[in-house]
């Protein structure tokens, strides 16, 4: 059974449309019609049918799909794994990360990790906290990094960092010495508020500062790097976690004012592992032993 037949049909019972089909696998149309009718010849059974230009899926289409998807992601699985070998590679290792987590951990460590295990193609999933752990004992990665802590007996959880949330602001056009105070209340009630970039911290947060400062505009941006990005550019402020907004602090790119309305929380790291071969010990003890302040 030809390759090429198998991802014409996948895409064309996706699109229920051979120009559509055509158009996403660069083949002209009639080729996309001969390789429908060369499978069906294979087949000996009908998988689309034609009515006044609509293209729908027969029964037996409807029940063959899924085979094709099986079949054709198993051919491109091993074209992969021989591109892989062919570059040096000889095992894959994945792990899952936060975007957030990613803000800290990707630019100051994996790449000392990945240049030391050449032989090894590592692959990075960027992927919400609330998923990471699934994925962990589903076997789909070999190790994971979130903000929250495992609920599943079999996963194994280690705590990596602690991280203070400050408060953050867009700089301005004075220095610390020369500028004049600035009143958090005043900051918070003139900006929005962006939020819910941490799975975390944040409900308890709110209901904190709604005692303390009423009628605070919120605005709701999921990602850590887009909500600095957004104070950055004067659309707001936010409360983040110290370890990813360090470097902006430092290259004065963004302003941590004084904060004492009360006492802000910590948030956690941790990694969430099922398995433990040797590459992922090796992670685990570098990675726990990383200054992320």
């Amino acid at each position: 059974m030809d390759y090429q037949w198998l991802k014409t049909f996948t895409i064309a019972a996706e699109t229920l449309n051979f120009r559509k089909a055509s158009e996403k696998l660069l083949l002209s149309q009639p080729s996309v019609t001969v390789h429908i009718r060369l499978l069906e010849e294979q087949l000996s059974t009908k998988l689309f049918d034609r009515v006044n230009n609509r293209v729908t899926l027969t029964d037996a289409g409807k029940v063959f799909y899924p085979e094709a998807v099986r079949l054709t992601n198993d051919v491109d699985a091993s074209v992969h794994r021989m591109h892989a070998f062919s570059q040096g590679y000889r095992r894959n290792w994945t792990i899952a990360i936060s975007p957030l987590m990613a803000e800290t951990i990707l630019p100051y460590f994996l790449r000392t990790f990945i240049e030391r295990h050449e032989d090894i193609e590592i692959s990075i999933r960027i992927e919400e906290s609330d998923t990471i752990e699934q994925l962990v004992d589903n076997g789909d990665v070999h190790l994971g990094i979130s903000a929250l802590n495992s609920k599943f007996k079999n996963i194994e959880s280690i705590h990596m960092y602690e991280d203070p949330i400050v408060f953050i602001i867009p700089t301005d056009q004075y220095d610390e010495e020369s500028g004049p105070p600035i009143h958090v209340p005043d900051v918070l009630r003139r900006n929005h508020l962006l939020t819910h970039h941490h799975p975390v911290f944040w409900d308890d947060l709110l209901v904190a500062l709604h005692k303390q400062i009423p009628g605070i505009r919120t605005m709701k941006v999921t990602q850590a790097h887009i909500a600095k990005r957004f104070i950055q550019e004067g659309l707001g402020v936010s409360f983040l976690p110290h370890s990813i907004v360090r470097r902006e602090l430092m290259e004065g790119r963004l302003m941590q004012p004084y904060f004492d309305l009360f006492d802000l929380p910590t948030v956690s790291t941790y990694i969430l592992v099922k398995k433990k071969g040797e590459l992922e010990e090796e992670f685990i003890d570098e990675i726990t032993k990383y200054y992320f302040g």
